[in-house]
């Protein structure tokens, strides 16, 4: 490529993330040196503007004005567009209908609007609502109660029938026909009126090669149909003049990103080029069109390639379409012109401002990158639209400019800039449905095009939403102008004027992703959709592919007992040595905790402020180091190029956060300085070890990091750049060794203050029962463990299927299944299910299996062979068993060594949940079909399995979310998004049951459990929207009980306990926007109350009424009179138990067998303050008991922890699931 064309193509990549202020700065001398008659501008503008809205009617303008995205009733009829069309049973669909119809109040709206057509949407809408609301009875008398109640004996058909009209008659507003032939019909009558036409075959990108395949044909149909009706009038002469086609070019293949560009070049482009040369038969334009901005540098490839096809040359209908939004626009005109000038071509270019604005602002928060692609406030875009007009008309021998615009001041300001440059060949371009009523007046005197979409019902919708949005938006014009209370002089100010007023500053409620979570620091990511980004990595990682890395114990101890070294493997290429590790032995556990104690009282007594800072030091420099971590994740555990950045990303979070708590908390010195083990997995060999280290390092405790056999590398060196960030070296200490050996001697260590655990099931109750064999102690040992779990994804009819099949990929097969919070178990409603099905088996056929060394693999390898043997028989026994088995082709690299472990990813239909008794730890997804009226049966089958970690459901029915939410047993619950990701401090990760213990890494109670601070007052949690706590008739009346029989000290721990609880309380979190985090806290169920006097018990009844639990009080005598003095309302919470298990050592060998009520396990056990021998009879006896583990809970100072009496339970949901951002889009400038 010639140099010029080279040096452009690198000022577009540097322009990409630009600060927004310089690049508004640049934009304002641009436009100052070639505005004129800004006055003439204004009054064209106010002519437009007062002509559209004298000829406002009834068009789709005041339907969005009275029902606005900032509204219930608005998002109301964003769902049921997007929804009720594609629902394929009556069922769902009358559900969705009654969901969203029921909770807005369409009344309200009645009378409102001059149009017609709204007032009687409202008023149909009102009376589906109250039809579909439940009726109480007692309702008024009035016309619309009295037709809701005539409409209800019609049936749910009618209302149903009559929405889904409502819905086709949206769809038809904005697309021109289900088919071109219907397209081209429709547009006769505007081609009378003088219109052109550009149309566009709908489609969302494709998700399988048949969607291209499709799509391609259905273009390729298009143009001979176009071509056809062309040649069928004799022509029109020139390119520009007659009708043409846009195609988006992610809808021809499956995998249309950076990241497959291989792939791309050698599919895409000879399907493109085919069609350029079916539209050069019919002399016919054709414009390449505007996607997501990280698509653009494929895009200018393959532009770049189509331009010097010898093939194409002489054939001016290529056209581009640039979005001003981004900040890269200018550029990517100056690259285009010189193309043009290299090419021997004048391109078509269409300047339209952008419409995925929104999602463009939070995959840069999302991926945490430098800045954003585009400009945070629409003055700006409109700025940058007239500058890149201003180039388009300076250079008409590169371009024939078509301005997409449905504002009257950009129209005006381009006629002006036209004028100015004497270029009168040029055309303006609107939406079907949205902009004629500019043109309507113009068309005669200038050329207008019309982008008309053509696509059945199905195909519409996530058009028709993002048209709603757009139409919706605050920030629209087109929505602005049909409010008549704007004024007209407001909403055509000058955006030169605008930009200068801000000084170009970015939207003051839209942060930097670096700044998302401030005061701590957000981790950056890379933007793997950048070509300069991905090259630099890509030498990084070169340079790193031979390093050997080595491991051993950090610091190392003299006389102290180690293996010989054995080297560590990749396991996508076992030849590759990534490295040596030195484990040690058994041994070597009690040399390691004599060194803490004896030298880490430094750590201990550094003040809270400076042990953060220390904290914050370290994980800038991880950040520094981030090649060589990377580098490490890929070969040592087998992680793709966006996994390893998610490590890096999530371990540099973790030690910003707890620095962040820490200063949050405050704590004095702990009063001793006994170690915590932190024994990691392999599956986040960084992520996690550093989660767990960082945590106990911020509480002060000195650390033994044990982690996992697989993956010591990347742990060796994480801990020395710790180190060498100033934890001092006995503060964090490395032992590299066998879980079964050294493992298990930390863990027997008397000495040690606890141990934070990921890993299985198995290994953590024996830890258990190792801590709980331990001789009494005043303190008991603090056990963490995070087990994995049965992770169910449930997904109803009204569900878009595209977006659940990407979810359940990513879900599913990222990482190659081995997340903790992976999904096992995918329930499908059985009328979708057949379809979804095909989908995803089609879908899974585009993910690529191999080296995740390759920029291109999507799946590498699982960790070793023992874990490939056992998914492999996993999978061979249940199709022994006649289950339905789908596994794509193997598309494995041709020189892949055999011994490398891989597992192609597998579908594996099932009948019931107990068919998976245990955790399948791989790419195995486990299908389940179930019909809508067994969904609560379905949620107390998962339950049922005894796990409770991650938990997905995707349905668009409000009122489905709520009660499955509301039942389901899990740590992290998903809505509408894939179930995998956690964020630190956003989603704060952690289990129940089976899956864990809690409290949640990166979370609010981590810290203060190890700190073991005795209260948590709900207003120390951070986040913000704490609700009010709730009203517990049951503790009122335990307060009330205790002032009658003047038990002072009782009614004082209702009082306190009352304010403090935490349970039914909810937090919401900082997260992306168009996410709803929150952070909400439960009862554990029942606690077992056995305090050896009434006082007590009482103080133990009191703790569990306040926190929502159920109490158990043992069923002698003094239970059974306690139970009977105190109120109904306390009674109904309170429950007898038998089989408690003897108080003292001597005896516990005796206890007798638990009652069925015990068979249950409470959710913890109290017992009183100084009775430390009966707490450790009941953790032994409870650790000896197959189940979840049970806390068993001492008073300190008379009171109970109230904050470790409940569960955490994380709930994310993706508000933008509708097909937008509709928070975002609302936002005011």
């Amino acid at each position: 490529m010639p140099h010029t064309t080279e040096a452009l193509r690198r000022a577009i990549a540097a322009a990409h993330r630009a600060p927004e202020a310089a690049c508004v700065a640049a934009l304002v001398d641009a436009y100052r040196a070639v505005r004129s008659e800004p006055a003439g501008v204004t009054a064209r503008a106010m002519a437009l503007a007062g002509e559209v809205r004298r000829r406002q009617g009834n068009g789709i303008e005041p339907l969005m004005q009275e029902f606005p995205l900032s509204s219930q009733e608005g998002l109301a009829l964003m769902c049921l567009a997007e929804a009720l069309l594609r629902i394929p049973d009556s069922a769902t669909a009358q559900a969705l209908i009654e969901d969203k119809l029921g909770r807005a109040d369409w009344q309200a709206h009645l009378g409102h609007s001059p149009s017609l057509w709204v007032n009687a949407a409202a008023w149909g809408m009102s009376i589906g609502g109250r039809l579909s609301a439940p009726h109480d009875g007692h309702g008024g008398h009035d016309l619309a109660d009295t037709l809701a109640r005539a409409a209800s004996r019609c049936g749910a058909p009618l209302l149903r029938r009559a929405l889904e009209k409502a819905m086709d008659h949206l769809g038809r507003h904005f697309v021109m026909g289900e088919n071109i032939a219907a397209a081209l019909e429709r547009s006769r009558s505007g081609e009378r009126q003088g219109y052109r036409y550009s149309f566009d075959m709908l489609g969302e990108a494709a998700l399988t090669e048949a969607d291209a395949e499709r799509y391609t044909q259905a273009y390729a149909e298009a143009i001979q149909a176009i071509g056809q009706e062309g040649a069928g009038n004799l022509g029109h002469g020139r390119i520009q003049d007659g009708a043409g086609i846009s195609i988006k070019l992610s809808a021809l293949h499956p995998r249309y990103c950076l990241t497959q560009k291989a792939r791309v070049m050698a599919e895409l482009l000879p399907r493109l080029r085919r069609l350029l040369a079916l539209a050069r038969v019919y002399d016919m334009g054709v414009n390449i069109d505007a996607e997501e901005s990280e698509r653009l540098e494929l895009s200018l490839d393959l532009l770049q390639a189509l331009a010097d096809d010898p093939a194409l040359s002489g054939w001016n209908g290529l056209g581009f379409v640039v979005q001003a939004y981004q900040k890269r626009a200018p550029a990517v005109i100056d690259f285009l012109a010189a193309l043009a000038a290299r090419s021997g071509r004048r391109f078509m270019l269409r300047l339209v401002k952008g419409a995925y604005w929104d999602s463009e602002i939070k995959r840069a928060q999302q991926e945490s990158l430098a800045d954003y692609p585009v400009y945070t406030r629409k003055a700006h875009t409109d700025l940058a639209y007239l500058v890149c007009a201003d180039r388009l008309l300076a250079a008409p021998e590169a371009f024939y400019p078509q301005f997409a615009t449905h504002n009257a001041h950009t129209v005006a300001a381009v006629e002006a800039l036209a004028a100015a440059r004497a270029n009168n060949d040029y055309e303006f371009q609107c939406l079907h449905g949205m902009g004629e009523p500019l043109y309507d007046a113009m068309v005669a005197e200038r050329p207008c095009r019309i982008y008309a979409p053509v696509g059945s019902h199905q195909a519409l919708l996530p058009y028709l939403v993002r048209r709603l949005l757009e139409n919706g938006a605050n920030t629209s014009f087109v929505n602005r102008l049909a409010d008549t209370s704007v004024d007209l002089r407001h909403l055509l100010a000058d955006p030169l004027e605008q930009a200068e007023a801000s000084a170009g500053s970015p939207h003051p409620r839209i942060p930097l992703p670096l700044d998302l979570y401030l005061p701590r620091r957000n981790a950056a990511g890379l933007d793997l959709a950048s070509p300069g980004e991905l090259a630099a990595l890509e030498a990084a990682l070169a340079t790193l592919d031979k390093r050997s890395w080595t491991a051993g114990p950090l610091p190392a101890h003299q006389d102290m007992a180690l293996a010989e070294y054995r080297p560590v493997r990749n396991p996508a290429r076992p030849d590759d040595r990534v490295g040596m590790v030195q484990e040690a032995a058994a041994d070597a556990a009690a040399q390691a905790i004599h060194f803490a104690l004896a030298h880490s009282s430094s750590w201990r007594e550094t003040l809270a402020a400076s042990r953060a800072a220390t904290l914050e030091q370290a994980a800038d420099l991880l950040q520094a180091h981030r090649p060589e971590l990377i580098s490490l994740c890929i070969r040592e555990a087998g992680k793709t190029w966006a996994n390893a950045l998610g490590e890096v990303r999530e371990a540099v979070d973790f030690l910003r956060y707890y620095a962040a708590q820490l200063r949050q908390y405050a704590p004095p010195c702990l009063g001793d300085a006994a170690p915590l083990v932190c024994i990691s997995p392999w599956n986040f060999p960084l992520a996690i070890f550093i989660g767990q280290v960082a945590a106990g390092l911020a509480a002060g405790r000195p650390v033994i990091a044990k982690p996992a056999e697989q993956t010591p590398l990347v742990a060796a060196r994480a801990t020395a750049l710790l180190h060498q960030a100033g934890i001092p070296p006995a503060a964090l200490q490395l032992l590299p060794g066998r879980g079964e050996s050294l493992g298990a001697a930390l863990c027997a260590d008397p000495r040690i203050a606890g141990v934070l655990f990921t890993g299985s099931t198995e290994v953590a109750q024996h830890i258990h029962q190792q801590l709980a064999a331990r001789p009494m102690a005043a303190t008991a040992p603090v056990f963490i463990a995070e087990t994995g779990g049965i992770n169910a994804m449930v997904v109803d009819a009204s569900a878009l299927p595209e977006q659940v099949v990407q979810d359940v990929l990513v879900s599913g097969f990222d990482s190659a299944g081995q997340r903790c919070s992976a999904l096992r178990l995918l329930c499908l409603q059985e009328e979708m299910a057949d379809a979804l099905l095909a989908l995803l088996r089609q879908a899974m056929a585009e993910w690529r299996l191999g080296d995740p060394r390759r920029l291109d693999t999507d799946i590498g390898p699982v960790i070793d062979a023992e874990a490939r043997e056992r998914l492999e028989s996993h999978i061979a026994r249940l199709a022994a068993a006649g289950c339905r088995v789908f596994r794509p082709p193997a598309a494995l690299p041709a020189n892949t060594d055999p011994a490398a472990t891989f597992v192609a990813p597998t579908l594996i239909e099932i009948d019931e949940p107990a068919q998976l008794p245990d955790e399948v730890f791989g790419p195995v997804i486990h299908v389940l079909r179930y019909r809508q009226a067994d969904l609560e049966g379905l949620i107390e089958a998962i339950n049922g399995l005894g796990y409770g970690l991650t938990f997905g459901l995707h349905s668009r029915i409000d009122s489905t979310v709520t009660r499955v939410v509301s039942r389901i047993r899990a740590g992290n619950v998903y809505i509408n998004r894939n179930m995998v990701g956690a964020v630190v401090g956003v989603q704060p990760f952690g289990g129940e049951g089976l899956s864990g213990t809690g409290p949640k890494a990166g979370g609010p109670l981590m810290l203060p459990s190890l700190l073991d601070l005795p209260q948590l007052p709900p207003a120390a949690l951070g986040g913000s929207g704490a609700a009010a706590a709730l009203h517990r008739p049951a503790l009122d009346g335990l307060a009330e009980w205790a002032a009658k029989h003047g038990r002072e000290a009782l009614g004082t721990a209702c009082a306190e306990y009352a304010a403090e609880s935490l349970a039914g309380r909810e937090i919401r979190l900082p997260g992306p926007t168009g996410e709803d985090n929150r952070l909400h806290f439960v009862a554990r169920g029942t606690l077992l109350c056995v305090g050896p006097t009434e006082e007590t018990r009482l103080q133990q009844l009191a703790a569990a009424l306040a926190t929502d639990n159920r109490a158990l009080l043992p069923d002698d005598a003094a239970g059974r009179s306690l139970l009977a003095d105190l109120p109904t309302a306390v009674r109904k919470q309170v429950a007898l138990v038998a089989g408690e298990p003897a108080r003292h050592d001597a005896v516990a060998s005796s206890t007798t067998a638990p009652s069925p009520a015990m068979a249950d396990r409470p959710g913890a056990v109290l017992c009183a303050q100084d009775a430390v021998a009966e707490a450790a009879a009941w953790r032994r006896y409870l650790a000896a008991s197959p189940g979840p583990r049970v806390p068993v809970i001492c008073a300190r100072n008379g009171r109970y922890p109230l904050y470790r009496l409940v569960l955490e339970r994380s709930l994310c949901i993706n508000t933008a699931a509708t097909g937008g951002n509709a928070g975002l889009l609302s936002l005011e400038e």
